[in-house]
Formats: structure tokens, C-alpha cells, sequence
């Protein structure tokens, strides 16, 4: 199971829905670094169950257990390793999943793939519990990069038909971002806000479930970050992405809109500004070939809609190879977006970090 990512600095995720704890390993983390426990808390409740209507009744503290590799709460060198108990578990919920694989869940591959030795209880090393230990990484990269300027923020782009008003490409204030970051629905429009929790909820009274997606900027980065072909930012970025559970889609500044385009329409004028060399626009998303430009970094990430769903759905028995009803237990999330927000700036600022990481120089500290 590849359950690890990054070339400079290597997270390793480990632990089950239902297992005793979840937890992280990192390595690689530069020594010296402060880390503000107290801000990383409250980045990990930001992604933390039961705190909406909007989603899932499980409540978990994810508070986490530092064991090693911070001295006085500064890096040592050392890999940083930190455990969350997992406290409110149900798993007798799962157990007919043995049986009966849950429509769009990986209980079919995963019997498929590890013969009946996968852990069912709460889809196992397939869920999204696994999101908290990777926040507590990411959450560590986040401080490191703000020391630096470098801001990452995300929000709620849309769910279902209704959407958010998109990060301005060229960049957005640093009042916006940090009212994001401490949002509990964080959209940058309020009305918009409330017809995306009332489509949630909508969907939820019907026992059903609703996609979305997440717009992310990262603000501050300098020009010459990444690689190209394999080791390009757009690639990197993907990776990680695309290791959060129930993502479908990531797209780079106009993205698939791209492709509706002429090349005088997307193409992105440089100029001289007062910062240095600038583009007039920022179609590209701050990155050409696989390099950052000194544009702010935006992409946006489409979610599926949560599959466990409490409305009757087809399956079929394993052992009896014969078609079946399946009404999903447990506790689910009626849209996963808004919890997942702080899970892609987690993923984004571990890569960002790692990237910067190629060219060490490049971490030097700023005045901010």
C-alpha cells in the first residue's frame, strides 16, 4: 500500500477508520522550525466530524499526540510522528460489507485486491479518517510556509448546481484568506454559502448525497519552483490530490476551459510591475512547464458525491453470487466538500514545502 508521498520531506499516513489510532510520520522536516500546536488544533478541527448538520454525526476530538520529533515545540530533525485515537467507532455497522460490497466504495477492489484480509470497519485504509493524520502534516507545512509569505487558502467552489465566486487569479487580499481559514462554512460569498448548505441538506433529507468541489490559491510562491514532464508542479500537486479520498478531477487555472480556447485567449501577457515580471493575467494558474511563474498558484479539485448513502441501492452477495438489496449503515457525510477544504491546503502546502525544499535557499525567511 503506497500510503506515502513527497521527494524532500516524506509523509507516511498509517492506521484504519477503526483501528486503535491514525497517525503521520514525517521526515525530512526542516530543524528549527516552530510549530504552534494550539494553530494546529484548530486546523485539524476545521476538518474534524460532527461539528454541522452538514456533516457526518461521528464525533472525534482529533487532538493530536506529538511523540517525537519536536524539542520545546520546534523541530529537531528529528521525523516528527504523531498518533489521533479514534474514540467513537461502531464497527459491528460494517460487518454484512463482508459480504455485500457498498456501490462506489472500494469494498469490491479491496476484496479483490487483498482477499478478504482488508480491514471492512469503516472502509478501513480507504476512508477519509485517514485525511486527519495527513492535516497534521500538512498543518506543520502550512506554518512553515506562512513564515515564509507563502499563504495557502481554499474554499467551497460549488456542490451540486450551486457555486461560490471564484479566488480572483491575480491574487486575493490576506484578510479574505484568513477569514476563510476561519470560517466554518468557508466561502468567499455568504449568499452563496446558504444555497450550498441548503442543497446539502436537501440531499440529505432525501438519503442522499451531493459532489462538490474545492478552489485552492497559494499565494506568495516565487518564480522557478518545479520541474518539468514528471517532476512538474501541475504532476506533484496531482499526486497528492488525488490521494484524498473521493476526489475525481484537478484542473490548473482555466483548466478544461482551456481547450475551448485560442491560444490569444489563453495566453498570458508578461509586463514589468514593481514586484518584478508579472503576467496581466493568469490563465496558466501560475505555472508553465511545470515551473512556477511567480503568479499565484490556483486549482480547483471535484469531489464525488459521498457513496454511502442511507437510500435502498443494488448489490450483490459475494458468497452466494446472487443480487441483493443494500441499505448502507453507519455515519456518513451528505457532501464531503465542506470538510475536505482543509485536507486539499494540507496536501497542497506539503507539496509546495517539499518542492521549495529542491533549492533549499529558497526557504530563506522573509520579513512578514
Amino acid at each position: 500500500m503506497a500510503s506515502y508521498l513527497g521527494k524532500n520531506i516524506h509523509v507516511s499516513i498509517f492506521g484504519q477508520s477503526h483501528s486503535q489510532a491514525i497517525g503521520v510520520s514525517v521526515d525530512g522536516l526542516p530543524a528549527g522550525e516552530r510549530v504552534d500546536l494550539d494553530e494546529l488544533e484548530r486546523f485539524l478541527q476545521r476538518r474534524a466530524p460532527g461539528r454541522d448538520q452538514t456533516a457526518t454525526p461521528r464525533k472525534e476530538a482529533d487532538q493530536p499526540q506529538i511523540l517525537c520529533g519536536l524539542v520545546d515545540g520546534v523541530t529537531c530533525g528529528a521525523p516528527l510522528a504523531a498518533l489521533i485515537q479514534n474514540t467513537n467507532t461502531r464497527s459491528q455497522d460494517y460487518e454484512l460489507l463482508r459480504d455485500v460490497p457498498r456501490p462506489g466504495h472500494a469494498d469490491y477492489t479491496a476484496q479483490v485486491r487483498y482477499g478478504g484480509a482488508q480491514d471492512v470497519r469503516g472502509g478501513g485504509h480507504f476512508s477519509g479518517r485517514l485525511t486527519a493524520p495527513l492535516c497534521i502534516a500538512g498543518g506543520v507545512a502550512l506554518q512553515i510556509l506562512a513564515r515564509r509569505g507563502i499563504e495557502v487558502a481554499a474554499h467551497i467552489a460549488w456542490v451540486g448546481q450551486e457555486e461560490d465566486r471564484p479566488f480572483d487569479p491575480i491574487g486575493e487580499q490576506a484578510e479574505i484568506l484568513d477569514r476563510l481559514k476561519r470560517a466554518d462554512f468557508p466561502v468567499l460569498m455568504p449568499e452563496a454559502g446558504e444555497r450550498i448548505r441548503k442543497t446539502i441538506l436537501e440531499a440529505k433529507a432525501l438519503g442522499d448525497s451531493v459532489g462538490g468541489g474545492v478552489e485552492c490559491i497559494v499565494q506568495g510562491l516565487p518564480a522557478g519552483v518545479g520541474d518539468p514532464v514528471f517532476g512538474g508542479m501541475e504532476s506533484r500537486l496531482a499526486a497528492a490530490l488525488f490521494g484524498i479520498p473521493a476526489v475525481k478531477g484537478v484542473e490548473f487555472g482555466a483548466g478544461f476551459g482551456a481547450s475551448h480556447m485560442r491560444g490569444s485567449q489563453h495566453n498570458d501577457p508578461f509586463q514589468m510591475t514593481a514586484e518584478g515580471i508579472r503576467t496581466a493575467s493568469n490563465r496558466a494558474g501560475g505555472i508553465l512547464g511545470g515551473i512556477t511563474t511567480g503568479m499565484p498558484l490556483v486549482f480547483r479539485v471535484a469531489f464525488k458525491p459521498t457513496p454511502s448513502i442511507a437510500r435502498e441501492q443494488d448489490s450483490i452477495s459475494l458468497s452466494r453470487g446472487q443480487a441483493v438489496k443494500l441499505r448502507v449503515p453507519g455515519r456518513h457525510d451528505p457532501c464531503i466538500v465542506p470538510r475536505a477544504v482543509p485536507v486539499v491546503e494540507a496536501a497542497a502546502a506539503l507539496v509546495v514545502l517539499d518542492a521549495l525544499l529542491d533549492s533549499p535557499a529558497r526557504l530563506e525567511m522573509k520579513n512578514v
